[in-house]
């Protein structure tokens, strides 16, 4: 081995044991030091801590995040409405009825004002006409080209690494320590699934969200799930908690949201007895990434902005407790 070659493993060895080192001192180094990141060290040290008043068993160490703005961008629309979108331009020859029919006209003519005034009907609409009528396989497959292929207009990364990189490491420092890290949100369950595992490290069978219906089929000797085209859950709002009821069968002990959308899972978790910590992502970094809240079209965050003093939940500030958005290109 060369003089050369020596200096180089020694350097890359050297890099790595700083690097690790790093992380052992600080699991979260994309946050700055504050009250944020104060409340979840210590949470995290109490519930672990064996023999202490607040030490929790790591069977019962459940941590449940929103995804649309609490794991990856949401704004200025949500990541699944632009895969639909896209989808029906795709389909849009298959379809000719659509060039008179409502909201899809206006989609397919560029006119998203009409697309927007037809609301969340209009939207259920065309999620429907374009995340049905295919097997299970067919549709994941679709989906996961369309997240690690299609690129972020602004931040000029795929949609797949538009999440946040303080939220990896808080997932990450969690599972370190015992936690098993779920994702719940109002998205498409069959949408996050694909990426979850290779994004988040959150296997597919620990993501819960909203679906079509769907059924097997058996034919020729071939098995397979197809989606129906009609609504099968909605997992938001009141539909969280059950969601979480019915899929996990504990209460978590923490839960991550952003939104009005996520009061109830997070009135939920935290009401349960012994420790318990309930966050909520606030935006508010226009530069780095968006700033919305109160009267935002997506992630509204009003309501629950108004009661997180008195009910002890956590206010996250983007601008001021993070000090990086995304992972690394």
């Amino acid at each position: 081995m060369t003089r050369l070659s020596t200096r180089l493993i020694t350097g890359v060895a050297i890099a790595f044991l700083a690097a690790t080192s790093a992380r052992a001192s600080d699991p979260l180094p994309s946050w700055n030091a504050g009250k944020s990141k104060q409340a979840i060290l210590r949470f995290v040290e109490d519930v672990t801590t064996q023999g202490g008043p607040d030490y929790v068993a790591p069977a019962e160490r459940i941590a449940t995040f929103d995804n649309d703005g609490t794991l990856w961008v949401e704004y200025p629309m949500y990541t699944q409405a632009l895969f639909a979108f896209d989808r029906a331009k795709e389909l849009a020859p298959k379809h000719p009825e659509w060039k008179t029919k409502q909201p899809f006209k206006a989609l397919l003519e560029g006119d998203m004002k009409t697309v927007g005034a037809s609301g969340i009907k209009g939207l259920l609409e065309i999620v429907i006409a374009t995340h049905s009528g295919m097997t299970a396989d067919q549709f994941a497959d679709e989906a996961g080209a369309w997240l690690r292929n299609t690129q972020h207009p602004r931040f000029e990364r795929p949609y797949a690494r538009c999440i946040y990189q303080p939220q990896l490491e808080l997932l990450q420092y969690l599972r370190d320590n015992g936690f098993t890290t779920f994702i719940v949100s109002g998205g498409g369950i069959a949408f996050m699934r694909p990426i979850a595992e290779e994004a988040y490290g959150i296997p597919p069978h620990q993501v819960m969200g909203s679906s079509v219906a769907s059924e097997y089929r058996s034919k020729d000797g071939k098995s397979e799930i197809v989606r129906l085209p009609k609504i099968g859950f909605i997992d938001d709002k009141a539909g969280k908690p059950v969601g979480i009821y019915e899929h996990i069968g504990r209460r978590p002990i923490l839960a991550f949201g952003n939104s009005d959308s996520d009061m109830q899972m997070i009135e939920y978790t935290t009401a349960g007895e012994g420790r318990r910590l309930g966050l909520f992502l606030h935006h508010t970094d226009a530069e780095r990434e968006f700033a919305y809240d109160r009267k935002s079209h997506v992630g509204t965050l009003d309501e629950a902005l108004e009661d997180a003093e008195s009910k002890g939940w956590i206010v996250v500030d983007m601008q001021n407790d993070w000090k990086t958005i995304f992972p690394a290109r």
